[in-house]
């Protein structure tokens, strides 16, 4: 079975989906869209910009959006997935690769997330640290003991988790899994403590845009950062969509589970290819590739 995986902020680069625009009519057609949807050119920054204005926030989360999106539509028939799931951003991506969300409901709920998260990364300094060669229960009981916010965030692949939280709190943490025998437990240059209770307000802005917004049951089951299992119906998408933000991304669990129900490969939608590494640690034997055209 085909398992189509999308990546979320992290796997931009200046040029990416250039490509796309000058080859593919339907692309050019949709990326045109996506700048009177956003109201502003996000193909100027994608095409053209610094690295600096692709790591705005505002900008990031839909540039990989759209990349992701637009590459699955250019595959046309080619593209035949038989269930989908997407790293934290990259869920949006997913969902309208499956048919749950129009092209547009999709973009305007991936620029309000963008900016209720920038939002909230401003009300408290906060951060994230990715934490190397330790056990999930590990991690899980060091950051569970420290006072203030800090928690596991993304469960990247077995050995690889990053925490999210306060500063002071993260620091703490970082300097006890050295000491509890972390290979690393390393500062991310990242704007906020996302997937953390820091998220609250972003979530709660999230959630009034999401139940405003028409959810089609999917064309093949997603695999969801929350539940981590098959959902199929779009009152329960809706639900995990608006609990994503404070809570944990588990990708391990998600590909462990996809795996179990079935996929034999695992093919990759949008910048970079961060995700086919995490499949391969996650299970050596899986076949992975890159979406071209």
């Amino acid at each position: 079975m085909n398992a189509y995986i999308f990546p979320g902020q992290g796997a931009q680069f200046v040029g990416m989906g250039l490509d796309l625009y000058e080859n593919h009519p339907v692309a050019q057609e949709l990326f045109e869209d996506a700048n009177e949807i956003l109201g502003f050119s996000i193909t100027d920054v994608m095409f053209e910009g610094t690295p600096e204005d692709l790591k705005q926030t505002k900008v990031t989360q839909p540039a990989i959006f759209l990349h992701s999106v637009i590459l699955s539509k250019v595959l046309g028939d080619a593209f035949k997935p038989d269930m989908v799931a997407g790293h934290s951003l990259g869920e949006f991506s997913a969902l309208v690769a499956n048919g749950t969300l129009n092209f547009e409901d999709g973009l305007k709920l991936v620029s309000q997330r963008a900016m209720a998260m920038q939002k909230a990364c401003e009300l408290k300094p906060s951060t994230m640290a990715a934490v190397l060669g330790l056990e999930d229960n590990v991690v899980e009981g060091i950051c569970a003991g420290i006072d203030g916010v800090v928690v596991p965030a993304n469960y990247n692949c077995p050995g690889q988790l990053v925490i999210s939280g306060d500063v002071d709190a993260v620091t703490v943490a970082c300097d006890q899994l050295k000491e509890a025998g972390a290979r690393r437990a390393l500062m991310l240059p990242v704007g906020g403590a996302f997937h953390s209770p820091l998220m609250e307000p972003a979530r709660e802005e999230l959630a009034s845009a999401i139940e405003a917004t028409n959810f089609n049951n999917p064309l093949c089951p997603i695999y969801q950062n929350v539940p981590t299992t098959a959902v199929t119906s779009a009152e329960e998408i809706k639900q995990n969509l608006i609990l994503q933000l404070t809570a944990p991304v588990k990708w391990t669990q998600s590909i462990q589970q996809m795996i179990k129900d079935g996929a034999t490969s695992f093919v990759e939608v949008g910048p970079g290819k961060v995700l086919q590494g995490l499949v391969r640690k996650i299970d050596s034997s899986a076949e992975t590739s890159l979406a071209t055209v």
